[in-house]
């Protein structure tokens, strides 16, 4: 049997299924926090595509709306709370079991990619918890300037990040996705902040 159309058209394939992918899988990986990992990530780039769903949203503390900061500010510790972690202990059942298959919580070119080059043994215990995306983006950017995966309810930026962020610009949003993974699968979620936070900073 000759391999070889096959093999074209499963390159093919990928190369058109890739092409639909949300432009979040070109972009670099982001900081970890917490328990985060770049298997979770990674689940979490799968699932993007998915209607928007803000039922579940994060409420975000800080920073708050337009908020300023001064040129020479200290890096900020941002903060949120999340009804998925207000209801992490209860059970996950019923439609949600539908969620948690494989098939469910990966998109064709992932299958796809998989199948024609497998993935190596994940490097660190499966993820389950609640878990939370931060992206920093500027106006007409394609990749977010700054972002974060952590499993904790807060982002204590680092002075290298917050100098970036002085060197890209004044003006900011930012999206907080949450979702809650039961072994690197998305179970619940993605849920995505209505209306980006903005907040800005003092001109050079």
């Amino acid at each position: 049997m000759n391999l070889k159309p096959l093999s074209i058209a499963c390159v093919a394939a990928l190369s058109l299924a890739t092409s639909a992918c949300d432009s979040s899988s070109e972009c670099a990986e982001p900081l970890y926090g917490g328990r985060a990992t770049d298997e979770a990530w990674r689940s979490l780039v799968d699932v993007k595509q998915r209607p928007a769903n803000s039922s579940l949203a994060v409420t975000v503390v800080s920073p708050t709306e337009g908020e300023l900061y001064a040129t020479d500010a200290a890096p900020p510790r941002w903060e949120w709370t999340s009804p998925l972690r207000a209801s992490v202990d209860r059970p996950r059942s019923g439609a949600l079991a539908l969620e948690s298959s494989p098939r469910s919580s990966r998109s064709f070119s992932a299958w796809l990619g998989e199948l024609l080059v497998p993935t190596a043994h994940a490097h660190l215990p499966p993820f389950t918890g609640d878990i939370y995306w931060v992206e920093v983006s500027t106006p007409g950017a394609r990749c977010p300037v700054a972002q974060v995966l952590t499993s904790d309810l807060s982002w204590q930026l680092d002075a290298t990040t917050w100098a970036e962020l002085a060197r890209s610009g004044q003006s900011f949003s930012v999206q907080v996705t949450s979702a809650y993974l039961q072994e690197n699968r998305v179970t619940e979620g993605p849920y995505t902040l209505a209306t980006p936070r903005t907040f800005r900073r003092g001109a050079p």
